[in-house]
C-alpha cells in the first residue's frame, strides 16, 4: 500500500512528492502549478505533456496514477479540459483516490472524509490563481480519521476482491 498521503508541505527529512501531469487543455495551468508547487518547496515529478500538442488523456492520467497507486509519489495532480476524463482513468488504479476538485471546499472534504490522494483539476473552468489555492489548500489539508477511516476500509476491501491485492 502507498505511503500515507498526510505530509507537510515543507520539511527536507519529509518532503511531498508529487507527480503532475495534464492534456494539452490543461498544459498551460500544469505548468503554472509546477512553478508555484516548487516555489512551495515540494519535489514534483513532471509525467507531460511537454507543449500543447493534442494528447490523448489516459496516456498521462495513468503515468501519474500508476505512480501514486505503487507508492512512487505521495500524491498526484492531473488536469485536463474537464477534469472527468482524467478522474475516470486515475480512479481505475489500485489505492488511487482521485477526486475533481472544483473549489477549496470541495479540496478540503475530499481531504478530510477521504484522504484523496490524486487531485483533479479542470483547466478549462478554473483560473491559475484558484487552482493554487485548491492545490495548497488540498496539499494541506489532513485526513481526519475516524469513523472516514471506517469507510476507506470498506473501498480498501473492494480493491482487494477486486485487483486480487
Amino acid at each position: 500500500m502507498p505511503p500515507s498521503s498526510s505530509r507537510n508541505l515543507r520539511g527536507d527529512a519529509d518532503q511531498m512528492r508529487v507527480s503532475i501531469a495534464s492534456d494539452h487543455r490543461g498544459f498551460n495551468l500544469k505548468e503554472d502549478l509546477k512553478e508555484f508547487l516548487s516555489k512551495e518547496g515540494l519535489t514534483i515529478d513532471d509525467k507531460g505533456p511537454s507543449n500543447e500538442e493534442s494528447v490523448d488523456y489516459p496516456d498521462f492520467a495513468s503515468l501519474v496514477a500508476r505512480q501514486v497507486s505503487e507508492g512512487l509519489c505521495d500524491r498526484g495532480i492531473l488536469i485536463c479540459s474537464t477534469g472527468i476524463g482524467m478522474s475516470i482513468v486515475a480512479n481505475k488504479f489500485p489505492h488511487v483516490r482521485a477526486a475533481l476538485c472544483p473549489d477549496v471546499e470541495t479540496a478540503v472534504q475530499c481531504r478530510e472524509h477521504i484522504d484523496a490522494n490524486v487531485l483533479v483539476l479542470a483547466g478549462s473552468r478554473i483560473g491559475s490563481e484558484e487552482a493554487k489555492l485548491i492545490v495548497k489548500t488540498w496539499l494541506g489539508t489532513p485526513f481526519q480519521g475516524g469513523r472516514h477511516q471506517r469507510r476507506l476500509d470498506k473501498i480498501a476491501a473492494f480493491e482487494k476482491q477486486l485487483f486480487k491485492l
